[in-house]
């Protein structure tokens, strides 16, 4: 069993930045790849960003790249999304997600565990 916890959403203007986290417990020696999607009110969930267990594949959505940044740190079980530069279309309930196959992948089929979400609010 693996359980994602993400956190770090809030209200910010535009042009301002955030940083979510997402801390993995349990079996976490089975997630691979860490990936961030977001679900804006009355749209499909979106890819965002994903990395791989070595961090050396990273893949972005191109509405985010130049502004968004993913990580991770192995040794604390967590992943990162700094989120800089934001813009009213950014508002969203974020989720992270994992998966047990180290492939970067963007689709929300290929993910085999999900956070509750965090909501990220940015005002124009």
């Amino acid at each position: 069993q693996v359980q994602l916890v993400d956190s770090g959403g809030g209200l910010v203007q535009a042009g301002g930045s955030l940083r979510l986290s997402c801390v993995v417990s349990g079996r976490t020696f089975s997630t691979a790849v860490m990936g961030w999607f977001r679900q804006a009110p009355g749209k499909e969930r979106e890819f965002v960003a994903a990395i791989s267990r070595s961090g050396y594949n990273i893949m972005y959505a191109d509405s985010v790249k130049g502004r968004f940044t993913i990580s991770r740190d192995n040794a604390k079980n967590t992943a990162y999304l700094q989120m800089n530069s934001l813009k009213p279309e950014d508002t969203a309930v974020y989720y992270c997600a994992a998966r047990n196959t180290d492939i970067v992948a963007t689709t929300t089929r290929r993910y085999d565990y999900w956070g509750q979400g965090t909501q990220v609010t940015v005002s124009s």
